[in-house]
């Protein structure tokens, strides 16, 4: 079973690599708000110890989510506080919805790999910003509310571009470097060219990079129904920790 603590641990991590641009605290409870812009970004996060009641928490989280027109979701992790709260949930109707699978890798025998056609960049390069939205489907009315969510992030970051001879975007990802660990998130190849290894390629790549700065160790999230990237990530070895999924209101 893994320890409380490190689920804490990369849950806080997480929060940081994908900042909302706003967020309220609530005895435990940690709401976010990014105009709607992925569920991660605008849901509960109930992740402390919690007292107070929970039918008026749960009632003032709904106002909270409804004043801004952002459909009301919960990430139920195994730390979810109180213990009934998914039960609770189910019994308002809260329907589940991606269920993901958090996972970590150890970076200690991480050896150098190829750097062929390989760019990395400490901030999202304009030229490449519109290729890293449409490889990772980011709609454009959500272009501005993703700009905005780059540009809070506080711990260091990593863009990444493996692309051909004539530099076409193949693919890209972005890694967070915080506290020895290295996360990565849009992990993303563009359809005609996958299963030609250049998904394993970044990804190394970026693993190696977070090594050569720090990282000991290496977190990611993949939804339970991405069956090729659980292969490709299975195949790096890394191994699950736990697993969460949302409660979304109907």
């Amino acid at each position: 079973m893994v320890q409380p603590k490190l689920i804490r641990k990369i849950e806080e991590l997480s929060m940081n690599a994908l900042p909302a641009l706003q967020t309220q605290l609530c005895d435990g409870w940690v709401l976010r708000f990014a105009d709607g812009y992925t569920k991660r970004a605008n849901s509960v996060n109930p992740l402390y110890p919690s007292y107070e009641d929970l039918n008026r928490k749960i009632e003032s989280s709904e106002k909270a989510f409804l004043e801004r027109n952002i459909q009301v979701s919960y990430k139920i992790t195994p730390l979810a506080s109180p213990d009934d709260l998914d039960d609770t949930l189910e019994a308002l109707n809260y329907s589940i919805e991606s269920r993901t699978s958090v996972q970590a890798l150890s970076l200690a025998h991480m050896e150098a790999p190829s750097l062929t056609n390989v760019l990395m960049y400490k901030e999202m390069p304009e030229a490449r910003f519109a290729d890293f939205c449409r490889l990772n489907n980011i709609h454009k009315r959500n272009q501005p509310i993703f700009r905005k969510v780059l540009e809070q992030i506080i711990p260091t970051t990593c863009f990444i571009f493996l692309t051909d001879e004539k530099e076409k975007t193949l693919a890209c990802g972005l890694g967070i470097l915080e506290d020895e660990y290295i996360g990565l998130f849009n992990i993303a190849t563009e359809e005609a060219y996958r299963n030609r290894g250049y998904g394993t390629k970044l990804v190394t790549n970026l693993l190696y990079w977070g090594k050569e700065n720090g990282a000991n160790n290496a977190y990611l999230q993949v939804v339970l129904t991405n069956e090729p990237a659980r292969n490709l990530y299975a195949t790096l070895g890394f191994k699950e920790l736990y697993r969460y999924w949302f409660r979304v209101r109907n």
